[in-house]
C-alpha cells in the first residue's frame, strides 16, 4: 500500500510539474516590416515569408516582398518590446496577456517619432498576423508576426 501511495504522489508531481514548466514556454516571435510592390522582374521571397507567401501576393495583389526590418524576440507579458525596426520605421509591441492561441498584443508603428498606427491585435498561433501600413514611394508596408 505505501509503495502504491508513493507512486501516486510521485505521478501527481510529474503532473502538476509538468503544467507549471509547459505553462512557463515562452514563445519565440518573429516581426517583419516588409515593403510590399510590383515589379517587373521579383526577387525571390525572403524565407521568413515563404509560408505565407501566396496569401500576401492574393490579399495585397503585389508581387516583390522585401523585408526591410525584423527581428526575433519572446513576449513577456506586461512588457514592452520594440520589435522590428527599419531605417525610417520601428514597432512597438505591448504584450497584454497570453491565450490558449496566441498573445493579445497593443501594437504602435511610428515613423522616425510620429506614431502612424495603433491598434490592439491577437496574434494567433496558427496564423501570422499581417496588417496593411502606409503606402511608401510605389509600394505598401506590410507588418508582420508569425509565433515560430
Amino acid at each position: 500500500m505505501p509503495r502504491r501511495f508513493l507512486l501516486l504522489i510521485g505521478l501527481m508531481v510529474a503532473l502538476i510539474w509538468g503544467d507549471v514548466a509547459s505553462a512557463g514556454v515562452e514563445q519565440m516571435v518573429w516581426s517583419g516590416l516588409v515593403m510590399a510592390n510590383n515589379v517587373a522582374q521579383p526577387d525571390k521571397i525572403p524565407p521568413e515569408l515563404n509560408r505565407i507567401e501566396g496569401t500576401l501576393k492574393s490579399w495585397f495583389g503585389y508581387n516583390q516582398f522585401k523585408v526591410i526590418g525584423q527581428s526575433r524576440k519572446t513576449l513577456v507579458t506586461g512588457s514592452e518590446d520594440w520589435l522590428a525596426s527599419s531605417k525610417y520605421f520601428s514597432l512597438l509591441v505591448d504584450a497584454k496577456g497570453e491565450t490558449e492561441t496566441g498573445y493579445r498584443l497593443n501594437l504602435k508603428l511610428f515613423q522616425e517619432k510620429s506614431v502612424l498606427l495603433e491598434t490592439e491585435a491577437r496574434l494567433s498561433k496558427a496564423s501570422p498576423l499581417v496588417i496593411k501600413g502606409p503606402q511608401v514611394g510605389d509600394g505598401q508596408l506590410l507588418l508582420v508576426l508569425v509565433i515560430q
